[in-house]
Order: C-alpha cells, then structure tokens, then sequence
C-alpha cells in the first residue's frame, strides 16, 4: 500500500475511545491544498498466503505461522469495519474498494463477497464505485470469477510477476507462465471489463528475453491495466540471504533502467498510457483506488497491519492476526500506532506522490526557491513546467531524484 494523506477534521471521541472524524468535502475541505476531487477509499488486508515467496516481505502468515482460522479473520474483520465506519463521519459511500494481501483469492468467492457485503452495510458503497481483490492465478477459476461479479466486484488484480519459468522459480512463486493469462481470460469471460496484471522486473538471472516473453503474454490477455515495478530486495528475506551469501547476482540499476524502458515502449506502442511511473492502463482502465492514495485522498485501512490515513492522521492495525482478533473480541480498534502528520510532511508527500503521476502538480504547490531547479530539469527534457508540473517521459525514471532536488531547493 502506498502511504499518503487525506483532509478531514478531528471531532472529539466516540463510543470506546475510538476518534470521530468527519470527512470533508470534494476539495478536501482545505482549499489550496486539494487539486481533485480525491475521494475516499476501503484498503482490506487479507494476511494469509499459502506459500511465502523469497522476495515478500509483507504482513503475511503461511498455515504454519498463525493460528488464525479464515472464519475468524472474517469474523474479526466485520467487527473493525462497523467500527472504523461508526468513527467516520462519511456520507454517500466510499468511493474504491481494494482487498490486497497476502493472497485474497484463498477466501474464495463467498469469504471475498462477505467482506464486500459488510463494506456495503457500514462505509456504503456509491453507485459507480470501484472494487478490486488482488488474486493469485493459481488460486482462481471460471466459478471463482463468477462468483465475484455476483458479489458486485468490478476489477481483479492477478499477481503475474513473469511467464518465465525459470524467473517464477526464482520468485518462488506457485503458477506455470500461462496460468495468469489464462485467469485473466477467464475473468472476462465472467464478465470483468477491467483486469490488471502486475508485473516484476529486474529479478536476479532475468534476461531481456524473459521480459520480453511476459510482455508478449501480457499482450495476449487483451486486458486494460498493467503494473511494473522493480524488484526490492528487503533485509530479512530468503531472496536477501541468497544474494547475501553469493547464491544469486545483486540487483543492477542499470538492468532496471533498461528493462523499464522496455516495457514502457512495449506497453506504449500497443495503446497502453502510463498514468503513474509504474503503471499502464487503456482510456478509463486507470485504478481509482491507487489514485486516492497517490492524489492524497483519505481511505481506511483494514484488516492486520493494514495503514490507513484519515484526516491527517495515519494509523496502522496490529500486524500478528491473534493480536488483531484479541483486540477486536474485547471492543478495542486494533490500531498499533497512529501519527498526524506536520504542514512540512504534508508539503512533502503531496510533492513525491504528485510528480509520479503523468498529470503533476500545480505550480503553485511548489515554493518561489525551486524556480532554479524547475527550470534547469525543464531544460535538460526531464520536466514540463507552466501551469502545472509534470515529469516526461524521459523523466519518469529520474522522478525521485527530481523531487529530491526540488525539495531541497525550496
């Protein structure tokens, strides 16, 4: 989940010490600072995978890391969204739905569609509202998938990662190459108009060829959004130690630069538009639910160790699923921490998430002492300077160190 930030105003304390916070209007209620209608999202964690892949390290729990049944996850997780609904002043219903794991699809239809039935009973859904569960190919079917437009999903999200199977190996990950493809065909079968797949590139071995065999499948699905994004080695993972110990090559920078070009030119020659650095979708396949978090939009987040960002205030749930059952059993909000964030932050994240979106920023976001800079990445090609601000598409990989440059400028 991406972190950023929303505008509400604090109201006091509710029923068991849980704040009450009233969410603000279609500017965010603080005019200069809200360039959208940025709307209001549900984020559900599911923590439960059946294997762990070597690169996650995510909150996630394999059988033989948590007690925690799906029956009571379910159970426990009805009670946080009557609670985080009754703490938020929120009228007309949320705007996205998005289940991310973990691996959502090990709930099978009827768990997913309880939890969208639930959502629907305390937060409200809006009439055109969004609503995805990631999947993983491989636990998915024809009835699965029809199962979930019956429940009123409207989007799927397949973790493709690679169809090739020496990559997937790597990545231990558990479906064959065509296994994605298939479930996205499957998925529009059953109806979806919008399915993404989500690809990894730069993992340790990968050739070009690798990526260009994924892109070639990627193409054959005929669905309408595509997420790539660099492989992270995080401390602590079993994809760490190999590299750690000489097992597997480290990660290059230049490999990464080159393989996102690829599937950039790729992906733009067949009528996919990058939206955001890492994403592609055809005309009104962008993911509005990603789009909250990167516009600065409020959403709660539910579920263990789910981040949520309301008014301000960013909070995170408990991560070990024990944890988060005993504190729900006993009336409390699971809520592990919870921070409210400075002018200076806000600046901060409202400039780093802005610039990674192909739209920008205004300019009047940006302080007088940054004019310099503006101006000298503008001339080297890398920025569109007027009324707004956006990187180009030469730009886009160079994002982060433009912020940086911009910031420290101001």
């Amino acid at each position: 989940m991406a972190n950023s930030d929303g505008s509400t105003s604090s109201r006091g304390r509710g029923a068991n010490g849980v704040r009450v916070l009233e969410v603000m209007g279609a500017d965010g209620g603080r005019g200069a600072d809200r360039d959208h209608s940025s709307g209001f999202g549900v984020y559900v964690h599911v923590p439960f995978c059946a294997t762990r892949c070597g690169y996650c390290d995510f909150n996630t729990y394999t059988p033989s890391e948590t007690e925690t049944s799906y029956a009571a996850y379910l159970d426990a997780l009805e009670r946080e969204l009557e609670m985080g609904a009754a703490s938020t002043d929120l009228t007309g219903g949320v705007d996205t739905v998005f289940i991310g794991g973990g691996t959502p699809s090990l709930l099978g239809a009827d768990g997913l569609g309880r939890i969208l039935d639930t959502i629907k009973r305390t937060f409200g859904l809006k009439p055109d509202a969004e609503v995805t569960t990631e999947s993983n190919p491989e636990s998915t079917s024809p009835e699965y998938f029809e199962g979930l437009k019956r429940a009123g999903f409207t989007r799927v999200s397949l973790g493709m990662q690679s169809a090739s199977t020496p990559v997937l190996k790597i990545l231990d990950r558990q479906h064959t190459p065509g296994r994605a493809v298939a479930a996205a065909k499957e998925a529009q079968r059953a109806g979806f108009e919008h399915v993404n797949l989500d690809l990894i590139y730069g993992t340790p071995t990968e050739t070009e060829d690798d990526v260009k065999k994924s892109l070639d499948h990627v193409l054959d699905a005929g669905m309408d959004h595509v997420s790539a994004y660099s492989l992270i080695v995080e401390d602590g993972t079993a994809m760490a130690r190999k590299i750690n110990k000489g097992q597997l090559p480290a990660p290059d920078e230049d490999t990464y630069a080159d393989r996102y070009e690829l599937i950039a030119s790729t992906l733009e020659e067949a009528g996919f538009g990058w939206y955001e650095v890492s994403n592609w979708a055809k005309p009104g396949g962008e993911c509005q639910h990603n789009l909250i978090y990167w516009r600065g939009g409020n959403w709660w987040g539910a579920g263990p160790g789910a981040h949520g960002y309301v008014g301000r205030t960013r909070f995170m749930n408990v991560k070990r699923p024990e944890t988060y059952n005993q504190k729900l059993a006993t009336g409390q909000l699971p809520i592990a921490s919870e921070e409210t964030i400075t002018d200076a932050e806000h600046h901060f994240e409202q400039i780093m998430l802005g610039l990674r979106l192909k739209e920008g920023i205004p300019r009047s976001w940006i302080q007088p002492g940054a004019e310099a800079v503006l101006r000298k990445h503008r001339d080297a090609g890398l920025l569109t300077t007027g009324e707004r601000i956006a990187v180009t598409d030469e730009g886009r990989l160079l994002a982060d160190g433009i912020v940086t440059d911009i910031l420290a400028a101001e």
